[in-house]
């Protein structure tokens, strides 16, 4: 995610925004671990705001893992409670907040491994989706609040990745966000990219001119929401 990317910048949101009413994740993500990632900033006025840098971690799954999620909570066994205290905490964050914010760059047409390993840890089974083989009509329902929204900051090496673009068919980044999070009922969403990143020049500048431009904008929707 390209620093120069932000949602609004310091003295727009001091000016024009006071988001008293709402919680923010952040979540970001960098091959080199925390230390360099600050490629998502949602700096506000009021609010309580949390943000996570998956950086470099692996998160492994396994059969221990899939045993313990698909065991009710009251039949785990100490040892399938600690496999989940992570995923737990994960979901705990994911609840608390009104606004998602994610730092999603293009790793070869998808996400990093970080995102996709903390989205199967979200996607939880009695948790933030139900599943009844005996229930009328669909047997899998969403389980989050209402009310949620979600902003994906993006950026590509190449260009022409925007729906009608020339590689529209081959991004796969905002998608793989946004239908496992619909899924368990997060259905608000916004996506802004910056591309060209590789070829930095002139239409790298304007690409990120135009992303901060929608940014601004975003940013006054969603004060006139939360404030």
């Amino acid at each position: 995610m390209n620093e120069r990317l932000r949602l609004g910048s310091d003295e727009d949101r001091a000016n024009d925004c006071n988001w008293v009413n709402y919680s923010m994740l952040g979540i970001g993500v960098s091959p080199l671990g925390a230390s360099a990632d600050g490629r998502v900033s949602v700096g506000v006025s009021g609010g309580a705001a949390a943000r996570i840098s998956l950086g470099a971690q692996r998160r492994k799954f396994s059969s221990s893992w899939i045993d313990a999620a698909f065991t009710p909570r009251e039949h785990r066994s100490p040892a399938q409670s600690a496999r989940l205290a992570e995923s737990d905490q994960l979901v705990a964050e994911l609840l608390a907040a009104d606004l998602l914010v994610i730092g999603a760059p293009m790793y070869n047409f998808g996400l990093p491994s970080q995102l996709k390993a903390w989205i199967d840890n979200i996607v939880r089974v009695g948790v933030t989706f139900g599943f009844d083989r005996s229930r009328d009509g669909e047997p899998y329902w969403p389980m989050l609040p209402r009310g949620k929204r979600l902003v994906i900051l993006s950026a590509r090496g190449d260009y022409g990745y925007d729906p009608g673009g020339r590689l529209a068919a081959m991004n796969l980044v905002e998608s793989s966000l946004q239908v496992p999070l619909d899924y368990v009922g997060l259905t608000d969403s916004h996506a802004i990219a910056i591309e060209y990143d590789e070829f930095a020049d002139e239409r790298l500048a304007a690409s990120i001119a135009t992303a901060e431009q929608a940014t601004d904008e975003l940013v006054n929707e969603l004060a006139s929401t939360y404030s």
